[in-house]
C-alpha cells in the first residue's frame, strides 16, 4: 500500500499529498479537523495519513470542505455515514456537496482543452481516480456561525468565491497557516507554472470572482500556505496572492 506524502508546516499541522489533490490534517491533542479528502481513490491514503499522526477516524471531529468538486470530497460522504463525522461547508456550497447541481469541468471541456500538454494525462489520472464518479454528501452541513470554528486549530473560515459558488479557505491564525484549497495553488499537473497561481481558466465557475478573491486572501496574515494542489508555499499571503494574479493577467 502506498505511504501517503506527508508534511509537518506547524505543530499538528500536516499537508498530505494524494492523486494529484491534497487534503490537511490538524491535531490537537487526541482531536483531528480534517480538510478535504482527495478523490474517491484516495481513501486509502486518508485513512493511512491519519494512522501516520497517531490517530483514526474515531478522532475527526468534522471534515471541512474547501468545495464539493470530486477530487475535495471523495471520502468524505464515506466518513460522514461510516464514522458519523459532521461534513461542514460553507452555506453556498451545501446544495452543491449534495449533487443538487454539479459545477465542475466538463469532459467536453477537458477534450477541448486536450492540446494544452499535460491535459490528458491529467485527464486519465482523474478518471482512474474517480473524477467523475458520484460521490454525493447527504448530510452535508454549513457552519454553525460566523468566526472560528469551535473544532481542533480554531479554523477560520474565509469564503472565496470563484472556483465553485461556495469555495472556502480556512486560516489557522495561532499557526500562521492558511489552507488556500483550489482558490490560490502552487502547482498543477496541467499548469506549467510553479508557485502561487489560479488554476487554469476551465476549471472556475467565475474567473472575475476568482480573481477577486485574491484580494480577500491578500488580507489574511499568514507566511504558510497549503494550497489544493501543489506543494507547501513559504511567503506571505499577501505576496503569494499578488504573485497568482500577475500570473493570471
Amino acid at each position: 500500500m502506498r505511504v501517503p506524502d506527508m508534511v509537518q508546516v506547524a505543530a499538528g499541522v500536516h499537508l498530505v499529498s494524494g492523486s494529484n489533490t491534497n487534503w490537511v490534517i490538524v491535531k490537537e491533542g487526541d482531536a483531528v479537523t480534517l480538510v478535504d479528502t482527495g478523490y474517491p481513490g484516495d481513501r486509502h491514503l486518508v485513512l493511512r495519513s491519519l494512522a501516520e499522526v497517531g490517530s483514526g477516524p474515531a478522532a475527526v471531529t468534522a471534515v471541512l470542505v474547501t468545495h464539493a468538486h470530486n477530487d475535495h470530497i471523495g471520502s468524505a460522504e464515506f466518513l460522514r455515514a461510516t464514522h458519523r463525522i459532521p461534513v461542514l461547508m460553507h452555506r453556498a456550497e451545501v446544495p452543491h456537496a449534495r449533487r443538487e447541481f454539479l459545477h465542475q469541468v466538463s469532459v467536453g471541456r477537458v477534450l477541448a482543452n486536450g492540446w494544452r500538454p499535460g491535459v490528458l494525462p491529467w485527464a486519465v489520472h482523474a478518471l482512474r481516480a474517480g473524477g467523475t464518479r458520484n460521490v454525493p454528501v447527504a448530510g452535508a452541513r454549513a457552519f454553525p456561525g460566523r468566526g472560528a470554528l469551535d473544532l481542533p486549530g480554531r479554523p477560520v473560515p474565509v469564503h472565496t468565491p470563484g472556483h465553485t459558488d461556495g469555495h472556502c479557505a480556512y486560516h489557522l491564525p495561532h499557526a500562521g497557516v492558511l489552507i488556500t484549497g483550489d482558490a490560490l495553488v502552487s502547482g498543477h499537473p496541467t499548469s506549467s507554472l510553479r508557485g502561487p497561481q489560479l488554476l487554469p481558466r476551465m476549471f472556475d465557475r467565475d474567473r472575475d470572482r476568482a480573481l477577486a478573491s485574491l484580494e480577500v486572501l491578500e488580507e489574511i496574515d499568514a507566511d504558510v500556505l497549503l494550497p489544493g494542489h501543489g506543494p507547501v508555499h513559504r511567503g506571505p499571503a499577501r505576496a503569494a496572492a499578488r504573485r497568482a494574479r500577475e500570473s493570471a493577467g
